[in-house]
């Protein structure tokens, strides 16, 4: 493996497929789930940003790993400042998960690697797991035969939570912090910000920081007071 690559395969904690709340899309987590246990080869997951697509391709790395097969994450945003060789031996792995492939949408050298990746990939016998901001055929890609093996197995798109689901997602990684998070202040939060689960999960984050600086409650008042709402 080139020597630049371990930055961009960090896993960030907390993100699982055993905690992924997917209200309706199910589907996709199952999809995804599929592929990790190789009952298929390929998935491609696309919806806007903080519906969890990250979350998804970073919990099958993690649960590939623990079933003790090699398995990479390849986040865009970190890899694309490299050059596309970067990928040339990426094939090793049982389990490649590239989030959001946008990035590359464009450029003539980038997705020549990807489209030679796949194919090595694909002959090995690994699976792949893609994210990004919308189908396939949608991402503007200069090789139309990128875009069809991207497209070769199944496409989720990935929905919206509804105010429910956010509100049981926030209230869940609450608990998961060690935080005391009241239906009422859950609800105050969701009506007050951005409603995608990405956002929440980030607002909490910084709640959390401010509460154990100030050393107070998640409370409304603490709540307003912390963000000026």
């Amino acid at each position: 493996m080139p020597s630049q690559l371990p930055l961009a395969l960090q896993l960030r904690e907390g993100h699982e497929l055993g905690n992924f709340l997917a209200g309706g899309n199910g589907a996709a987590l199952a999809g995804v789930r599929e592929v990790v246990a190789g009952d298929d080869r390929q998935a491609f997951i696309w919806g806007a940003a903080g519906e969890g697509k990250s979350h998804l391709l970073e919990g099958a790395v993690r649960e590939a790993q623990q079933r003790g097969e090699d398995a990479c994450l390849l986040p865009a945003e970190e890899i694309k400042p490299l050059v596309p060789a970067v990928l040339e031996s990426m094939e090793q792995f049982d389990l490649l998960a590239l989030d959001d492939c946008q990035l590359f949408a464009g450029d003539a050298g980038w997705e020549e690697a990807l489209f030679h990746l796949y194919n090595r990939l694909m002959a090995r016998g690994g699976r792949l797991l893609v994210s990004a901001d919308a189908s396939p055929g949608a991402l503007g890609l200069l090789l139309p035969d990128l875009a069809t093996r991207l497209a070769a197995g199944p496409v989720y798109r990935l929905q919206p939570l509804d105010e429910q689901a956010l509100q049981a997602l926030l209230m869940d990684r609450a608990r998961a912090r060690g935080l005391r998070l009241e239906k009422e202040v859950a609800h105050y939060i969701i009506l007050r910000s951005e409603r995608s689960a990405g956002a929440l999960v980030q607002l909490l984050e910084q709640l959390d920081r401010l509460a154990m600086a100030q050393q107070r409650s998640l409370t409304i008042p603490f709540v307003k007071d912390a963000l000026g709402w």
